[in-house]
């Protein structure tokens, strides 16, 4: 299941919001909490229906104001089907990639990203097999027939 990062999109909300109005404005803020409780809770179609709206009414936009307008509907259609978030949070989905993000950082950076490291692209992407088979505490399931405790260190040192 495709999902676009929902703090994302309402990014893309508020830059239009803040164009059309003063981005200082209690009416920018208002727009922008309007369109996106919308977005969150399943009425990603009437937002573009009122996006669409003020755009026919380009009499009454400024070429910046309509450029933004255009831009973030552009970008919802573009990514329509991963803005469902209603029926995704119904499923327990997560809407944000902050844990995918953290668990890249986690996993990746930590152990490739260090001081003075380089790597191959085949050095780095066997390395990280490795890494996942670790933390998946799976790494022994490699060596099957190998008997650990024979190579485990003396208990008297």
């Amino acid at each position: 299941v495709g999902i676009l990062d929902f703090y994302h999109a309402a990014g893309h909300l508020w830059k239009a919001a803040r164009t059309l109005f003063d981005g200082r404005s209690t009416a920018a803020k208002d727009c922008f909490n309007d369109w996106r409780h919308l977005l969150r809770h399943g009425g990603h179609q009437l937002l573009l229906t009122q996006l669409t709206h003020l755009i026919n009414m380009d009499h009454l936009c400024t070429s910046a104001e309509l450029e933004a307008l255009i831009q973030v509907q552009s970008y919802l259609q573009t990514h329509h089907e991963h803005i469902r978030y209603s029926r995704f949070d119904k499923h327990g989905y997560p809407l944000g990639s902050g844990m995918v993000e953290s668990a890249c950082k986690w996993l990746i950076q930590q152990r490739f990203k260090g001081v003075g490291m380089r790597w191959s692209d085949d050095g780095c992407k066997h390395l990280l097999q490795l890494r996942v088979l670790m933390v998946n505490q799976a790494f022994d399931d490699l060596f099957p027939t190998v008997n650990w405790a024979e190579h485990l260190p003396s208990p008297k040192f």
